[in-house]
């Protein structure tokens, strides 16, 4: 008997015991943060899980996973020469400090590596990324890993609130749109939709805060993530806390996202109204709820499913400046951040998320799409 078979022999559902066991030890030993700590366990074992539940669905997810080893090396030997390009360093504006000597300067570069070529680096930092250590931003004086996974945090819960927000409004908007074609509900739509495609993150983000400034000074808050007295806040009043900051932001970030899905699903549902299978189910007799729900809304949906992983990717972008403009402690200001003061490696560790999120995220959508429709099987 093989190893696999005396695997698949156990009842997969007590690996639900070692979930805990190993969250505790994460964040015990390792002081790991316990949202980081979960979220790697429950990946960790739900992918060993698949050895009963499917193996297939398990050798495509690790085919794929392999997959991102390359691009992650191609982002960090872009992410290294094009800081190179850039002209002087982080320790550059040392050199303006009169009480700083340029022996300690080049002491400090020579400590980081920034001293070696780009490709020197590059292989440097591979070898210390795959032993755990990715980098030490100078900037913050913290390890890079804590700091983007702090920040990280921040821009995933506000993106899949964001994507939440923009994916269940733009799908029954896109329904309505295209079941009312040319109809005041159709215009409608359709003007708003293009509002939204037409105005910039950013600028809205600054139109609804003097807009809520001056209608509304106080009633809301339009900046950050917290408020000064979070901290004296129970649990429940700290949850509601940073909800309330949510709002704003991410009414920003969904609504551009939102205004594209629409117009997206909306032609799609013309397109399905219009096949031939379509008007056979409505000679039958079947009800129009019947129709759009359930026959025309499930072909219409798979090509939703399929930009879902970019549709993540150009979320947490447009998050970058909204971060900045709003003051959410995310990704993007770091980036920004990061970028501005030649922080070599937050930047590289930034980029490094980013890809990762990208990646998952068009691995998420090709599962999500064996599953809703039937032509489309992982083999």
């Amino acid at each position: 008997m093989t190893l696999l078979q005396r695997i698949q022999g156990i009842n997969w559902k007590a690996t639900f015991a070692l979930d805990l066991v190993f969250i505790v030890l994460m964040v015990t030993v390792n002081g790991w943060a316990l949202p980081t700590a979960v979220v790697l366990s429950q990946a960790i074992f739900w992918l060993l899980r698949l050895v009963w539940i499917s193996p297939t669905l398990l050798r495509f997810i690790l085919k794929r996973l392999l997959h991102m080893i390359p691009i992650l090396l191609s982002v960090i030997a872009i992410g290294f020469l094009l800081i190179q390009l850039a002209p002087g360093d982080i320790f550059t504006q040392m050199q303006l400090n009169p009480n700083i000597r340029p022996s300690d300067i080049e002491n400090f570069r020579r400590q980081f590596g920034l001293d070696q070529p780009w490709y020197v680096q590059f292989v440097l930092y591979v070898v210390r990324a795959v032993q755990g250590n990715f980098g030490f931003s100078i900037q913050w004086r913290v390890p890079v890993f804590t700091l983007v996974s702090m920040r990280a945090w921040n821009t995933i819960m506000l993106s899949v609130t964001a994507l939440a927000f923009s994916w269940g409004l733009s799908i029954p908007m896109g329904i309505l749109a295209s079941t009312k074609q040319y109809k005041w509900q159709d215009q409608t739509i359709s003007v708003f939709a293009f509002i939204g495609l037409a105005i910039p993150n950013f600028f809205l983000a600054f139109l609804l805060q003097f807009a809520l400034t001056r209608l509304a000074p106080g009633a809301w808050p339009i900046s950050g993530m917290r408020s000064l007295n979070h901290e004296n806040l129970s649990a429940i009043g700290q949850f509601f806390d940073i909800a309330r900051h949510m709002v704003l932001p991410v009414f920003v970030i969904g609504t551009s996202g939102m205004a594209s899905l629409t117009r997206i699903m909306r032609a799609n549902m013309l397109d399905i109204l219009n096949q031939q299978y379509i008007v056979t189910a409505k000679a039958k007799g079947l009800s129009d709820r019947v129709v759009i729900y359930k026959h025309a809304l499930r072909n219409a949906i798979n090509p939703m499913i399929t930009i879902l992983g970019f549709q993540i990717a150009s979320i947490m972008s447009g998050a970058a400046l909204t971060e900045v403009v709003l003051s959410w402690p995310g990704l993007g200001s770091l980036i920004l951040s990061a970028i501005t003061s030649q922080d070599l490696y937050l930047v590289i560790g930034s980029l490094i998320y980013g890809s990762i999120l990208l990646v998952i995220g068009n691995l998420i959508a090709d599962i999500l799409l064996a599953v809703v429709d039937p032509r489309v099987r992982i083999s």
